[in-house]
């Protein structure tokens, strides 16, 4: 592999490392965010709707500066993800909080379509598989994130320096991005068809909803499950995200291993099984060591099947709109961000967390038995 493949992967890898340092602490210091905003489980329910809907008005947009920019789209939407880091730690009132959140969506959003599509390219380029190696080092560096802002807020550390401080990593990364060249030549300004595409990433990236509604449900209210629910502390409440993180790490790094040997519908058929198995466990815990032992098993379980889904799309796509279909693909997916939280926390309100966490598990089932879908 030539040096500038090499540096292109280190670029990709980086990229989802500083996404998922963001989302690592975001998941950590999302109770005292809560706390310092004034709102109950509902009012953030509905706050963090906002996430998935600024993420869904950027990301048609970003799949066509992707296209259009090339490789400096990357670095230019990372830079603004990390710049709106700190709003939600600032917001006191459930306006300002959602004003906040639709922000850091659209960023965010359009972070994740230049990453998915900066990996699909590198894919391209070199004949190697990067993308569920790249979904490993987001998970990892999730874990990294959340294990930090539980140190930082035992330490006393409010929402406003945490989030400061982890903008701060992300405009850094994005810094370095922007001088590593990309793997293989990027098509910049191009207009082609997608016409031909829709279906396929309509079914992809339905299904790719449905896990990143099981995974964002217990990235944002992990933490609160075991806080409220276990009176876990804030430390041990911080294990949640990052050991749901931890075990997606783990399991991601096990489907790059096995990428082509096994048939990549059957390692998303159990890992969803497996993750529905977790969420029900975890969710229905009597105490915060086995509610945290059914989180790993999530985690592990659910989290094989994005990167599978991603790298289908991207494998469907001419270069010349892969950042388009991945944009699709990302947003159809999103409506699992969008949806997942938010139902998860109004459903809390009208019963209780503990069963609206559980059903997220029948999510996880449906996946399973829709997962072969994919190959069609």
């Amino acid at each position: 592999m030539s040096a500038v493949a090499t540096r292109g992967r280190v670029r990709v890898l980086g990229a989802f490392g500083a996404f998922g340092a963001f989302w690592g602490s975001w998941g950590a210091a999302l109770p005292a965010v809560q706390a310092h905003a004034g709102v109950d489980d509902g009012q953030l329910g509905v706050a963090l709707l906002c996430i998935g809907a600024g993420a869904l008005v950027s990301m048609r947009l970003a799949g066509a500066l992707v296209d259009r920019w090339g490789a400096a789209a990357l670095p230019a939407t990372m830079a603004a993800l990390g710049a709106s880091a700190a709003l939600p730690g600032l917001a006191s009132s459930t306006l300002a909080l959602s004003g906040a959140l639709l922000v850091v969506g659209a960023a965010s959003g359009a972070v994740d379509v230049a990453n998915n599509a900066e990996g699909s390219r590198s894919e391209t380029a070199t004949g190697r598989p990067i993308l569920s190696l790249a979904h490993a080092t987001f998970s990892a560096c999730v874990v990294a994130g959340s294990l930090a802002t539980g140190a930082l807020r035992s330490a006393g550390a409010g929402a406003e320096l945490v989030l400061v401080l982890v903008g701060a990593v992300v405009v850094a990364i994005a810094v370095a991005v922007s001088r590593a060249p990309a793997a293989g030549g990027a098509v910049v300004g191009q207009r082609a068809s997608l016409r031909h595409l829709p279906r396929v990433l309509l079914v992809l990236g339905g299904l790719c909803a449905l896990a990143f509604f099981v995974e964002n449900a217990w990235q944002s209210w992990g933490a609160v499950h075991l806080e409220s629910d276990l009176d876990a502390s804030p430390a041990l409440g911080a294990l949640a995200p990052a050991l749901f993180a931890g075990a997606a790490a783990a399991s991601r790094l096990g489907g790059h291993a096995l990428a082509g040997r096994f048939d990549e519908i059957l390692l998303m058929r159990v890992g969803a099984a497996a993750g529905a198995a977790g969420t029900v466990g975890a969710a229905l815990a009597p105490v915060a060591a086995l509610a945290l032992a059914g989180i790993v098993v999530a985690g592990a379980g659910v989290s094989i099947c994005a990167p599978i889904l991603f790298s289908i799309a991207g494998r469907s796509a001419d270069e010349a709109v892969r950042g388009a279909a991945v944009s699709i693909v990302t947003t159809i997916a999103y409506l699992g961000f969008l949806v997942g939280p938010a139902a998860v926390g109004l459903l809390a309100n009208a019963t209780t967390l503990r069963a609206s966490l559980a059903c997220a598990g029948a999510i996880a089932l449906l996946l399973a038995a829709l997962a072969g879908a994919a190959r069609r």
